[in-house]
């Protein structure tokens, strides 16, 4: 029958191509590169809210001084040699994968020098006790090691610059939570939406190496812990469920909406000093998260999955403080944030929204706590992104029992429908900025809100 594969010839031209195998080989390899600068990041990260964290308990004053001066030294040092490096990591992926960027602007948001630099600030951000997370950063270092394969590529290669950008930055998020499922959905749900049928395959293998690469530095693990819900049925949740996922949906929105309102800036006079003086301002608001820290004992700063771990090993953990844990952490996420400190929302979401299905299971003496904890992080998750099946995803994969696949979607569609009746999404909005900034440099004035000489990544949202 005429049109039929001819599997000789097929592998014939598939085998005769040398260079076309040295370039998968190299994708690969920069895939491997990829995963192992996620794991580097995350050592560092740890050891750095470590070092912090030892500094607390030996002079529980220190942070008072230690987190406003930290956090000053980074702003000033990333909007000097390297903005950027600023902001979350995520809307400058999808700037650079916007076709409208001109190719020679790409380098001023994902590089390998931006992914080294994002590196050292989240790094700093972390040792200063800021409440910020480094899986939004990892898409943004992982994108900028996996672009650069692009130079040992071939001229006629069928590999683009954007297949590249997506699969690095999708590896970043496999490789930050130990989800290669996770990953991918990323790539199809935010960063791409579609995937090219020429390499999909191989830019798939390259999200899947990096996440393995993860696996095998640190586990099978998941860094907020393990949630066992076996037995527990979408009757048993519903009510209680549902009451987590508005609650997770509005507060999830108002975050997303206070972090673009204050990238915008708007005409008040804490953004108009903000303007003048960012370097100062982001000390105050430093301040302010020590005060934080020192009230809830370190609980509320950093990622947050010590305290999520905590809880899911033992829900009656927050019951001294109800509601007290979950406030603190969203106020000190907000001030982190506006600081000018890169940093990501991936975990001090998942954090926050552990502590709202805590809440609940404490308001409504809920023999599932657990449960709506699970609920909780991927309420808040979806919310703050309004990326709903990525949300799932990533805490499906934390979850034993299967029996919360249903409630997990249910919860992540109705928070983030919540989310978008109070907020645009984040990240999209975030990057459309950016390139209407990009656009307006060369013609006239920047984006409003954006102080002379500052680039709207220098003070993204996470």
């Amino acid at each position: 029958m005429k049109g039929e594969p001819d599997f000789l010839q097929n592998l014939r031209t598939e085998m005769g191509d040398g260079r076309q195998w040295l370039d998968r080989v190299i994708v690969i390899v920069y895939a491997v590169l990829t995963g192992l600068a996620v794991v580097v990041f995350t050592l560092l990260a740890d050891a750095a809210f470590g070092l912090y964290q030892g500094l607390r308990s030996t002079a529980w004053w220190a942070p008072l001084i230690w987190t406003p001066l930290l956090t000053a030294a980074v702003v000033w040092s990333i909007r000097r040699w390297a903005p950027g490096a600023g902001g979350s990591g995520v809307p400058q992926v999808l700037v650079a994968l916007a076709p409208e960027t001109p190719e020679s602007a790409r380098h001023r948001f994902v590089s390998l020098r931006l992914s080294l630099a994002k590196i050292a600030a989240v790094t700093g951000g972390l040792l200063a006790g800021l409440s910020i997370g480094r899986q939004g950063p990892s898409v943004q270092i992982a994108a900028g090691v996996m672009l650069h394969a692009r130079r040992w590529l071939s001229p006629r290669s069928d590999i683009s610059t954007r297949e590249l950008l997506v699969a690095g930055g999708a590896a970043g998020i496999a490789a930050a939570f130990n989800t290669p499922l996770g990953g991918i959905v990323f790539a199809i749900e935010e960063l791409s939406r579609r995937l090219q049928d020429r390499s999909s395959g191989l830019m798939l293998a390259a999200i899947v190496v990096a996440g393995l690469v993860a696996v095998s530095a640190f586990g099978n693990l998941s860094y907020f812990g393990r949630i066992r819900a076996d037995g527990v049925s979408w009757w048993d949740l519903m009510w209680p469920g549902f009451l987590v996922a508005l609650s997770a949906g509005l507060l999830g929105g108002l975050l997303s909406r206070l972090l673009l309102a204050s990238f915008m800036g708007l005409p008040d006079r804490f953004c108009a000093y903000r303007r003048k003086r960012p370097v100062a301002f982001a000390a105050l608001c430093g301040f302010g998260v020590a005060v934080i820290a020192i009230i809830t004992g370190g609980e509320a700063v950093g990622v947050g999955h010590h305290h999520t771990h905590a809880l899911l090993h033992n829900p009656d953990f927050d019951q001294q403080l109800p509601l007290v844990f979950t406030g603190l952490k969203f106020i000190a996420s907000w001030l982190s944030a506006w600081t000018g400190v890169p940093g990501g929302m991936f975990g001090p979401s998942l954090s926050i929204g552990a502590g709202v299905g805590a809440d609940i299971a404490w308001l409504l003496d809920s023999p599932h706590g657990p449960a709506l904890i699970a609920l909780g992080m991927c309420g808040f998750l979806a919310a703050v992104t309004q990326t709903p099946i990525t949300a799932m995803i990533i805490v499906m994969e934390m979850t034993d029992g299967h029996s919360m696949v249903l409630s997990l979607m249910a919860c992540a569609l109705v928070s983030s429908l919540v989310s978008r009746m109070i907020s645009r999404p984040l990240y999209s909005t975030t990057a459309l900025l950016m390139m209407r900034s990009l656009r307006e440099a060369s013609v006239g004035p920047a984006v409003p809100g954006t102080p002379p000489g500052q680039t709207p990544q220098d003070s993204a949202p996470r």
